[in-house]
């Protein structure tokens, strides 16, 4: 029901996912960002703990290769892994991913030097390869654009075997709470389409609403009927 990209922008440092599917509100349950850490991804059945754990072992010097085949065979998570589909990238070397026997439907996965891409339900098994050629054609824009235009590259080259409704954006730069948190949690229109609009939106305001959590009285008005 889902596919998705995690990724380490080499330029700058930042870790972000973008992701879709056809259920409600999917960033919500499978994206996953740490500053300074790494980016991962839960999903297809998903279990929402296994991303936090992704994270907690890369915080704790994993690779994203050991950190999925710690998870993928931990005695705690073994009973139900066969169900899980999960990717990771750390801050260096490549991105690693797992997706288990009973992974939904038409299933496939990428791995790039810098991301990782994965998908259940898949209209064509090249999907997760279209997103991460997508990601490394312009590695100087901004990592939140990259992720949103190989999302789209994913829908391009075939997407879900039926139509998405929910996307999101997750990205961590430099303080503790992510600085890109954009989600359409729902729509009968196009998701990716709406988030990349979500992105032209914010993509100005990131840096400010950033300065005014640390630095509050140098930040910019909000620039809003009633604020002097």
């Amino acid at each position: 029901m889902t596919f998705s990209i995690a990724a380490r922008c080499e330029r700058t440092g930042r870790f972000g996912v973008a992701v879709t599917s056809s259920s409600p509100a999917v960033a919500a349950r499978c994206a996953y960002v740490r500053a300074g850490v790494g980016a991962a991804c839960s999903q297809n059945i998903t279990d929402p703990r296994l991303g936090t754990h992704l994270l907690d072992l890369m915080a704790g010097g994993a690779s994203a290769a050991a950190a999925i085949h710690d998870t993928a065979h931990d005695p705690a998570h073994l009973p139900h892994i066969p169900y899980r589909q999960l990717t990771a990238v750390g801050a260096a070397g490549p991105g690693a991913a797992h997706s288990g026997a009973h992974t939904l439907g038409r299933h496939a996965q990428a791995v790039g030097p810098d991301a990782v891409a994965a998908g259940n339900l898949l209209a064509d098994p090249g999907v997760p390869r279209a997103i991460l050629d997508a990601f490394a054609a312009d590695p100087a824009a901004p990592l939140a654009r990259r992720l949103v235009d190989a999302l789209g590259a994913g829908a391009a080259a075939g997407g879900e075997e039926g139509p998405v409704h929910s996307a999101g954006l997750l990205v961590g730069g430099d303080v503790p709470w992510p600085v890109t948190d954009l989600r359409v949690d729902w729509t009968d229109g196009d998701p990716i389409a709406e988030l990349a609009a979500l992105w032209k939106l914010w993509e100005p305001q990131e840096q400010p609403y950033v300065q005014r959590a640390l630095a509050p009285g140098e930040a910019p008005s909000f620039g809003v009927p009633g604020d002097a």
